[in-house]
């Protein structure tokens, strides 16, 4: 498909998505930035679209992962605007002092309620905790996956009932 083809196809279904991108915003603004942004990604991955495809889906698609990805942004951000003129309650949560020994008592239980579980749990806990793969840890132990990530799921499970009265 050529470029021109494309552009014109894009041209004739964008307009289906000015709709789609208000309902996801629920801001005419930012719908209109999500809009641009879902024409600009379509224009640089044309090479991605398979001719004979359905491209209403294929800009949903864009526009919605757009979305997904923008949203996670900024509840990763977890930025607090303050419009007072009080600079100091901005930071008044840094105030806080941690009590070290403290947390050191819990690390202590945490760690023993781990070695306390079953051996056919802890093996399994550890090395996901280790940051192995549930594939890794499957292949290292000679175990069939499911039965990895259950062992896991199951060794949670007790430590949730061990440690809860933290």
């Amino acid at each position: 498909m050529s470029t021109i083809e494309f552009n014109q196809m894009l041209v004739k279904n964008a307009d289906f998505l000015k709709p789609f991108a208000i309902t996801l915003t629920r801001d005419s603004e930012a719908a209109k930035d999500l809009f641009q942004e879902t024409l600009y990604r379509a224009l640089a991955n044309k090479d991605k679209y398979n001719v004979g495809t359905n491209i209403k889906a294929w800009l949903y698609t864009i526009m919605r992962n757009i979305f997904i990805n923008n949203y996670r942004r900024k509840v990763k951000q977890n930025v607090i605007f303050d419009a007072t003129p009080n600079d100091f309650l901005i930071n008044q949560s840094q105030a806080v002092t941690l009590n070290g020994a403290e947390g050191n008592l819990q690390l202590k239980d945490i760690q023993g309620a781990i070695h306390n579980l079953p051996e056919i749990f802890r093996n399994p806990f550890l090395l996901y905790f280790d940051g192995f793969k549930y594939h890794e840890i499957a292949e290292m132990l000679d175990e069939p996956l499911g039965t990895i990530k259950s062992r896991i799921h199951f060794a949670r499970k007790l430590l949730k009932t061990q440690i809860n009265r933290f």
